[in-house]
């Protein structure tokens, strides 16, 4: 038996970084297994790497498209080169930070794959690690189509942000928050788009009424937006990828299937420890994220619920907590924001409209346009809204809805009533700054009751 541990954390991601450093704040002697690098797939292959190449499309779009805001900027154009460069530094940055917090912490890191024995100890290459408790946070894989291996020319989400160089044309299958994300660098980085999505609308997790401006934007973008379509005859070539939309043929450099993803529980050794799993191969737990092996937590992407690093994070800190014995507040699904950082972005919690009426929930709506607060203007963010949806007896927000330039940074106000159990009238009664984008979600919260007093 090699060295033991009061726990030990499988997967070094979001979740199990945050896991491991919460573990040692407690007192615990902890060790992280991880193969690759410290922060894992999102940090060093997924979200961070995807928000560093949609910034650069951001300030690449602003320097073309500024002149009428007094900025004229001649030539500016995209070095592919130098863009990859700055995405590998970004993320080496992190993690090194993250290496850095685990040996501040004392979180020993175990470099290998992990996997449960009979008695749930961790073994990594030839050697067992004794456990009082395991955390597995192993995060998700991608998930090709009938009919579309991945190859070459046949990508997954990673594969789209590190082409080797910048493409003619993509098409991207998968319009969720990642294909959407993919779809709006790219048409600012001057390729062809086609976005495939075979719902009947993009960010199908989305309210309708959020979704529209997305599509209106990503059109007048110019990206070729097909919903409600199936892909098939996908013939990846050495140069090019041919196949079916429909009824229509494309031929694309690359396509990028960004469609789904599924727990990363290959060689984990579930069985032979216990764990039990459920639909889609989740690992079921119970409120502070125990399996049926009492020795065992779960985290993040193996778990029910969206597959959010933020979530992910929060489950981590709830599991060593609970293995310390201290304190803790387990995660509520529901009140756990969605973010997609395409242009506009789109930030979200609890229910959609619909979702809450389907529910039998009564309801009142309240929807406020950016562009009617003086910063939506001033700051060129006049599209997008707050969409606030309420219990119509008790005024609960049960669902809340923003798109827009800050979307995802003005969620967290909305989440944080919530969770405080404060009503849209409370909401509507606190004094935001001026001039700010975060005063649309003060008349949002009027609108409610129909007073918004800026539209």
């Amino acid at each position: 038996m090699a060295d033991s541990y009061d726990v030990i954390v499988i997967g070094g991601g979001p979740g199990g970084y945050v896991a491991a450093i919460r573990s040692a704040q407690l007192g615990l002697k902890t060790a992280v297994v991880e193969k690759d690098k410290p922060g894992g797939r999102c940090l060093n292959y997924a979200c961070i790497p995807a928000k560093t190449m949609l910034h650069t499309a951001e300030l690449l779009d602003h320097a073309q498209n500024s002149a009428e805001l007094g900025v004229k900027v001649k030539d500016a154009s995209l070095d592919w080169e130098a863009l990859a460069e700055r995405r590998a530094k970004v993320s080496e940055t992190l993690s090194g930070g993250v290496k850095m917090l685990w040996d501040k912490n004392k979180v020993t890191w175990i470099q290998g794959e992990g996997s449960l024995d009979a008695d749930a100890n961790v073994v990594v290459g030839n050697e067992t690690h004794e456990a009082k408790a395991v955390v597995l946070a192993t995060g998700s894989v991608a998930l090709a189509i009938p009919g579309a291996e991945f190859s070459e020319r046949v990508v997954d989400t990673w594969g789209a942000w590190s082409l080797p160089k910048l493409p003619t044309k993509i098409a991207v299958v998968g319009a969720g928050a990642s294909g959407a994300e993919i779809a709006s660098a790219y048409i600012r980085y001057g390729v062809e788009v086609i976005l495939v999505e075979m719902l009947d609308q993009i960010l199908p997790a989305e309210d309708k009424d959020v979704v529209r401006v997305v599509e209106r934007t990503f059109k007048k973008q110019g990206v070729e937006v097909l919903t409600g379509t199936p892909i098939s005859d996908v013939d990846a070539g050495a140069k090019s990828v041919k196949a079916m939309i429909g009824e229509q043929a494309i031929e694309v450099d690359y396509l990028c299937i960004a469609g789904g993803r599924a727990p990363d529980t290959e060689g984990l050794g579930l069985d032979a420890a216990g764990v039990a799993t459920g639909d889609g191969g989740k690992i079921e737990i119970d409120e502070v994220q125990r399996t049926s092996n009492p020795k065992v937590y779960a985290i993040g992407d193996l778990v029910r619920g969206a597959a959010l690093a933020h979530k992910a994070m929060e489950e981590g800190v709830v599991a060593v907590e609970t293995v310390a014995g201290a304190p803790t507040h387990p995660v509520d699904p529901d009140l756990v924001p969605g973010a997609t950082f395409c242009h506009p972005q789109v930030a979200s919690v609890g229910m959609t409209e619909a979702q809450a009426k389907e529910a039998g929930k009564k309801v009142k709506v309240g929807r406020f346009k950016l562009g009617a607060v003086g910063a939506g203007t001033v700051y060129d963010d006049r599209d997008g809204i707050v969409k606030i949806v309420a219990d119509s007896e008790y005024g609960e927000i049960v669902g809340a809805h923003v798109v827009g330039n800050r979307a995802c940074d003005m969620i967290a106000e909305l989440v944080d009533t919530i969770a405080l159990e404060g009503g849209y009238q409370e909401l509507a009664r606190i004094v935001h700054a001026h001039p700010t984008i975060s005063e649309a979600v003060l008349d949002a919260a009027r609108a409610v009751d129909g007073w918004a007093t800026h539209q």
